[in-house]
């Protein structure tokens, strides 16, 4: 059984990505080795996926799609970053009733850096393949309001990048993939 979480790769053509969506990949890659460094071994297998061609038609994840579906059982949740890695608010959740009254009690564990709302919905076109199919899918949620002043640009370099907010963005991660990955249950669908 898999917990996937994940980022993108793919810059835009003017711009270095780093916060579209390099955050993303970024985050997904530290989630993981800090429960690694930490010495935990959840139950399930947790999977780090850094997608290409998101721009391009999400080529990439298209791809995995097509390679993975036939385990489409054994996906417990598909998680994506994909907005920016600014200060965090909480995740955008798709799946049913009580895999999302699931999730909100996960999130309480992050009263204290108070990042612990669950919005309606997922958004991530990497992840949309396995929501549609019914695998529960969760997105960070974040401080949008500088967003657009960096994306598809030439000042979306590493500079547009806060290391304290990409570490509480890298800690919500972290506490809900390495959370569902250790249920004893997965995911109600």
């Amino acid at each position: 059984q898999v917990v996937l979480v994940s980022g993108h790769l793919d810059s835009w053509d003017v711009g270095q990505g780093a916060m579209d969506d390099g955050g993303g990949a970024f985050i997904s890659w530290e989630a993981l080795s800090l429960i690694k460094d930490l010495g935990l071994r959840p139950k399930r297998t947790l999977r780090l996926v850094l997608w290409t061609a998101e721009e391009q038609g999400g080529i990439g994840a298209e791809q995995y799609y097509q390679l993975h579906k036939e385990n489409i059982s054994n996906f417990d949740i598909v998680m994506e970053s994909d907005e920016g890695t600014f200060r965090p608010s909480g995740l955008g959740f798709t799946g049913n009733a009580e895999a999302r009254d699931i999730v909100k009690e996960i999130m309480t564990l992050l009263q204290p850096i108070n990042v612990t709302h669950v919005y309606d919905n997922a958004d991530g076109t990497d992840i949309d393949y396995w929501m549609r199919d019914g695998v529960p899918g969760a997105s960070l949620r974040d401080d949008l309001s500088k967003y657009f002043w960096f994306h598809h640009s030439q000042g979306d370099t590493m500079t547009v990048q806060d290391p304290n907010q990409m570490n509480l963005c890298a800690a919500v991660w972290t506490v809900v993939s390495y959370v569902i990955a250790d249920m004893e249950e997965m995911l109600p669908r």
